[in-house]
């Protein structure tokens, strides 16, 4: 698919410019890509081989270069992000570049990982083919990306908030992939052996203005092309905070936020995998498969 054949949802320059705000604070509400970049390290050091030369898209400060340091024989990692600012400060080499239109040659890379930088793609489907060719064949991705229930409790009370104060609703918080949208994009792509499952990470707030504070630091604010072009009124934002602390505090007082973490695994192509038979090549009749088969 080509770009013009894509729907743009995201100001992807936008989401450059969040970033770069967001770039010399990261460390202090960067939490979760240290998290998540642990938790994919442990995912790679499953796999029984090594990785020599590998590509970190959508580094933002260097989590993936710091949980993997020293580990699955990586000799070479480049990491690459759309923030310039946030690419300095992920180790070299680094890149400042577009996961849309991915600057590396076809087959340079035994491994790519990207940790939290999906979702804010608008031609996911392109990214994930630019990846399949920049890998080697048998290559391996290992990447994670916010899905859909991400945010869902202030997704909620945002649009509550504005049908109060305004009498409408625009999106105040970007739009997230499910499981079953990733995986079949991974097939769509060309890749070989696709995995895709979840986990969710709950993180608790003292108020609704705290976790808008982290958003905000992590570069994770709204960069939707349709939302509104003005921020978001004082009233609007207190009325929202208000739902947030009426409908879902805990009973110490804070209010809980929801991350949903989907996890995408995947292969380049090389004919020494494992392929699927061919239709009609079974060995074994499906009657005497099915004989004395229980329908659970």
């Amino acid at each position: 698919m080509s770009q013009s054949d894509t729907m743009t949802v995201f100001d992807r320059a936008l989401v450059r410019r969040h970033r770069d705000r967001a770039a010399p604070a990261f460390a202090e509400h960067g939490f979760l890509f240290e998290e998540i970049a642990e938790r994919l390290t442990d995912r790679l050091l499953d796999i029984k081989r090594d990785f020599p030369v590998a590509l970190d898209l959508g580094s933002h400060d260097g989590a993936m270069r710091r949980a993997l340091a020293g580990r699955k024989g990586i000799e070479t990692l480049v990491a690459a992000d759309l923030s310039p600012a946030l690419a300095a400060r992920a180790g070299a080499p680094a890149v400042a570049a577009d996961e849309e239109f991915l600057p590396f040659a076809p087959s340079s890379v035994d491994l790519v990982v990207s940790n939290l930088s999906l979702h804010w793609v608008n031609d996911l489907p392109g990214t994930l083919v630019q990846i399949r060719q920049a890998l080697k064949p048998d290559g391996f991705l290992c990447a994670s990306m916010l899905g859909g229930e991400t945010l869902v409790e202030l997704r909620h009370c945002l649009i509550e908030a504005e049908q109060v104060v305004s009498g409408g609703m625009s999106p105040r918080v970007s739009p997230f992939a499910d499981v079953r949208d990733a995986g079949h994009l991974l097939q769509r792509a060309g890749f070989a052996l696709p995995v895709v499952d979840s986990d969710t990470i709950t993180v608790t707030y003292s108020d609704a203005f705290a976790l808008m504070r982290d958003l905000r630091g992590m570069g994770e604010t709204n960069a939707v092309l349709a939302r509104r072009m003005v921020p978001a009124s004082r009233t609007l934002l207190f009325e929202a905070a208000r739902l947030y602390a009426e409908r879902f505090a805990e009973p110490d007082g804070r209010i809980p936020a929801t991350f949903q973490i989907l996890y995408l695994a995947a292969w380049a192509p090389h004919e020494s995998q494992q392929q699927p038979l061919r239709p009609g090549t079974g060995q074994v009749p499906l009657g005497d498969a099915l004989k004395g088969a229980g329908r659970g």
